[in-house]
């Protein structure tokens, strides 16, 4: 970024993440701790700590996110769905990204559809259908990604709809 000019589309192509979930929660607080699933989405932005400053811009503009600071990290995430559909999306649709960053947001687009049409929903009440998208979603963004992590609780997904057959 050039001193003094703001570009929040040429900041994610370097520092941004499209995040797909499948994530196992325990409610430790609950009598017999339950275990749960769920499929989560998140716009991440991740820069050095001496450049939080530019995601404090970011946070106004949108008004929305939470920043945190970690260590030597700043992060900005966009977790709320109603946030990443009515804001994010659309910023992303009328000031496009470039190569994999593109490819990849155009699938997490997807999954946060699925996502956002099943809200409130317990897991147990989606169609199998938008589960397996969003496996399937979860595996395509994977080359998209600098440094993929393997999901922990992908094969759980896969087990819960093998299950439900």
């Amino acid at each position: 970024m050039v001193k003094g000019k703001f570009n929040i589309s040429t900041l994610v192509s370097d520092d941004g993440c499209f995040d797909l979930q499948f994530r196992k929660e325990t409610r430790k607080e609950r009598v017999n701790s339950p275990t749960y699933y769920r499929w989560k989405v998140q716009f991440v932005i991740t820069v050095p700590k001496e450049k939080a400053r530019v995601l404090n811009k970011i946070k106004n503009f949108w008004n929305c996110g939470q920043i945190c600071l970690c260590g030597n990290q700043a992060r900005y995430s966009v977790q709320k769905i109603d946030d990443l559909a009515h804001i994010v999306i659309p910023f992303f649709r009328k000031n496009p990204l470039m190569g994999k960053k593109k490819k990849d947001f155009e699938l997490w687009v997807k999954a946060v559809e699925i996502i956002k049409k099943n809200k409130s929903k317990p897991l147990i009440n989606w169609k199998k259908n938008d589960i397996y998208s969003l496996i399937e979603i979860h595996k395509s963004c994977a080359k998209y990604k600098k440094r993929p992590r393997k999901s922990k609780w992908l094969e759980a997904a896969k087990n819960y709809l093998m299950g439900r057959t």
